[in-house]
């Protein structure tokens, strides 16, 4: 890991407590390997954090976003949430594993993409929806950005302009909606609320 982005980390905590960076600096060696944490990486976390390599490895089996086995340049990863699954999110999944020819957790030949699960992204709003995550240029270019409402014709076009090096508009893909609003406008709420009534006449 480089020394200077583990020094600014480690700053932020007391030196008495400074295993509590261990998230921080899980996420800073998996960015530096390419996206995924060989034991190696949570060896030299445990070091840097002294404590046991047992520790580190908890925290890095237990949270979703830290990659045990090497992934793809993107990494695609699909929200399996309830909201999500409501709206068809095994659809993405098997829209993206078929396209790909990979099954889940698999990198394709060329190295360009793995198809993984994620749990709630936070957008339930707009499910079902898929991360992708670049980790392509380390802890200096990473991305991570959220594509939502979508079709599974519409993953399998993502997935075409990522491969010509494109960057798809991130957020929704549902054009009958902004950002989080409701499909087609508001329907409520259309004008100026109206004041609460003055209960003291004379205060009005």
């Amino acid at each position: 890991m480089k020394l200077q982005k583990v020094k600014e980390i480690l700053s932020h905590y007391p030196s008495n407590y400074k295993q509590s960076a261990v998230i921080p600096l899980l996420d800073l060696a998996q960015q530096q390997h390419g996206g995924w944490l060989p034991v190696s990486a949570m060896n030299a976390v445990a070091k840097v954090i002294e404590v046991a390599p047992i520790r580190v490895y908890e925290v890095a089996t237990f949270y979703s976003m830290f990659n045990r086995a090497k992934v793809g340049k993107y990494h695609l990863l699909v929200c399996g949430t309830s909201p999500c699954m409501i709206r068809g999110s095994r659809d993405i999944e098997d829209a993206l594993l078929k396209h790909l020819g990979v099954k889940r957790n698999e990198v394709t030949k060329d190295g360009m993409f793995s198809v993984g699960e994620m749990e709630c992204m936070g957008s339930c709003v707009n499910a079902p929806m898929i991360a992708v995550a670049d980790y392509s240029e380390g802890s200096e270019g990473y991305t991570y950005n959220y594509y939502e409402d979508l079709t599974p014709k519409q993953v399998v076009e993502i997935v075409e302009l990522l491969r010509k090096g494109e960057t798809p508009p991130v957020g929704t893909q549902n054009k009958m909606r902004i950002n989080s609003g409701p499909e087609g406008g508001n329907t409520t709420l259309l004008g100026d609320p109206k004041p609460p009534p003055c209960r003291d006449l004379d205060a009005c």
